[in-house]
């Protein structure tokens, strides 16, 4: 299992642009897999991994994610491989939906047919990833056009997926699935089954399938847990992730959180590698009695397990 880091989560990984060069040039430095860039509104995801690529070497870099609606696929897609040119191939990009309350009650767009979007969002964004042209009219997006960027390598898919149906999606057109706030028996259970299902019929190799959790070291877990709700008490109450915490059986974000000291975190993170999950995106939180730099510690020293 490749071990990575998410940014932005809360006040000490949330940096502007030149703290997030340092953080990507850190975490590379210590040998980290990935570094994900949330888009949500603070810094551009995917513009911002482009100049983390230009100023890294090898780290792969990808979005956890760039929401569809407010852009063209045909947009994203060049955006995306763009970024992938200054990145040397190091780049992936993860989308998803996002929820009604942003795509309706923030930019004023339309939600309705959620699945239809993505199906017809992959079937112009994933052939144009891979250098190919696209000739598509469909209920919600047309797109008739090639993309000339030849220095590009095709840019990894992945797409937030947690229903059967983006679950397919998913098997079906992407390289996997980045997932936020799905615990161990939910990716074991239903996750990996349904994906690795959908693209195994369409004759792909195994999926991705990243999972992003907050992880905190620390000698006061009550203490911490309280922290984790109180912050990240959002994604309790936005419907999706509502769902993938109630098919895990707990009550909020502060239950499935990755916390406790040293042997807590090693045991969870066996746990998410025999739950089938091939990357994990550690959203890194510090903790009474502890630092974001202890739990880093940890996470490095799980690398290559």
């Amino acid at each position: 299992m490749r071990i990575g880091l998410f940014v932005g989560t809360t006040e000490e990984t949330t940096h502007g642009l030149s703290g997030l060069v340092d953080f990507a040039k850190d975490a590379e430095a210590r040998g980290f897999d990935t570094l994900w860039v949330p888009n949500i509104f603070g810094l551009d995801g995917v513009g911002a991994c482009a100049l983390l690529g230009w100023e890294t070497d090898h780290i792969e870099l990808g979005t956890a994610v760039t929401p569809t609606y407010p852009r063209h696929p045909a947009a994203l897609a060049q955006q995306a491989l763009t970024t992938q040119v200054a990145c040397s191939d190091r780049f992936a990009l993860g989308i998803g939906l996002s929820h009604q309350i942003v795509i309706e009650g923030m930019f004023g767009l339309s939600y309705d047919k959620p699945a239809k979007h993505m199906a017809e969002y992959l079937a112009i964004l994933a052939p144009l990833l891979r250098g190919e042209a696209v000739d598509f009219a469909g209920e919600q997006l047309t797109a008739k056009l090639a993309l000339a960027i030849p220095e590009a390598g095709e840019v990894p898919l992945l797409v937030a997926a947690l229903g059967p149906t983006m679950l397919r999606l998913a098997g079906t057109h992407a390289h996997g699935t980045s997932t936020w706030m799905t615990g161990p028996n939910t990716i074991r259970d239903y996750i990996v089954p349904h994906i690795s299902a959908a693209a195994e019929a369409a004759g792909k190799p195994a999926p991705r399938i990243v999972c992003g959790l907050p992880v905190c070291l620390t000698d006061d877990p009550a203490a911490a847990r309280a922290r984790i709700a109180e912050d990240l008490s959002v994604y309790g109450m936005l419907p999706s992730y509502r769902a993938m915490l109630d098919r895990e059986g707990v009550e909020g974000p502060a239950d499935l959180a990755i916390v406790g000291d040293e042997a807590a975190l090693r045991e969870a993170i066996q746990g998410l590698r025999d739950a089938g999950v091939t990357d994990f995106n550690a959203a890194v939180i510090a903790g009474p009695g502890g630092s974001v730099e202890a739990t880093l510690d940890v996470l490095q020293s799980e690398l290559g397990g």
